[in-house]
């Protein structure tokens, strides 16, 4: 795209940390863009800790996304410990098919983060969005930092929350991190700081 993106993350419903998006929205996008358009799958605002009936409505969601054509699967589910639902996360994985899952910032409530990571790993998922904590990423560079280089090439750590033009240089610097997670509107001024430098 024109602005530098090389993907889209595609929701409805921002205000509320994003739902999935209607069919129809999906493949409105795919025909309009030219990059791949990764679906977010949350079927209602709320905790991430997922009882039965929203673990079902997140797997139809899944299978509805991925013969929609997405072209990949963001998705998030905890258990009540702080740890990841690995469980569900592996039937979205499976349903999700050939196409890559990342998991969202329900990461960042995470207990132990380096633990969490080894397990997204063992379930097959390719990338986490996490501003490295529940605030912002600019504030969370030292544990972002410090997941990147624990993360190796195993899995790819999507720094996210907040990243703006002013100081995405000196995230992607001091962090390491490969890819950056901005909303559109901050798409054109995080283009123009990366290629400043």
């Amino acid at each position: 795209m024109q602005a530098g993106a090389h993907r889209l993350e595609l929701c409805r419903d921002l205000d509320t940390g994003g739902l999935t998006p209607s069919q129809e929205l999906l493949t409105d996008v795919r025909a309009a863009v030219g990059v791949p358009v990764f679906a977010m799958a949350r079927p209602r605002p709320g905790p991430f800790v997922l009882e039965a009936d929203a673990v079902a409505l997140l797997l139809a969601d899944v299978t509805a996304l991925t013969r929609s054509g997405a072209d990949g699967i963001v998705m998030g589910a905890l258990l009540g410990d702080g740890t990841i639902d690995a469980a569900t996360t592996r039937l979205c994985v499976d349903g999700a098919g050939p196409l890559p899952v990342t998991f969202h910032r329900a990461f960042d409530e995470v207990a132990d983060p380096f633990a969490a990571l080894d397990t997204l790993v063992d379930l097959g998922v390719r990338r986490v969005l996490t501003a490295g904590g529940p605030g912002r990423a600019r504030e969370g560079v030292d544990l972002l930092a410090a997941l990147v280089r624990y993360a190796a090439d195993r899995i790819v750590i999507l720094a996210g929350g907040g990243v703006r033009g002013d100081h995405v240089r000196h995230l992607v610097a001091f962090t390491g991190v490969r890819e950056v997670h901005a909303r559109a509107s901050a798409i054109a001024g995080l283009s123009r700081a990366l290629a400043a430098g």
